[in-house]
């Protein structure tokens, strides 16, 4: 039977898929980490900056440091 599941390419296929899917959930997993990661470092870095310029603001204005 050509069509049936007994043939060895539907048999490969029936293996290949869900590995495949295994493979690109992880895949999607790291890089949502690593993406994760970064925007840590980057929160970090503009907690920093603000808290250094509300710190060091000039002493002869209103006391913002920024322009909103």
């Amino acid at each position: 039977m050509p069509g049936g599941y007994g043939h060895p390419v539907c048999r490969r296929l029936m293996i290949m898929v869900p590995l495949l899917l295994v493979l690109l959930l992880a895949l999607i997993l790291f890089g949502a980490g690593f993406a994760v990661k970064v925007l840590w470092w980057v929160a970090i870095a503009v907690l920093v900056l603000w808290l250094i310029g509300f710190v060091a603001r000039p002493g002869n204005s209103s006391g913002r440091w920024y322009r909103w």
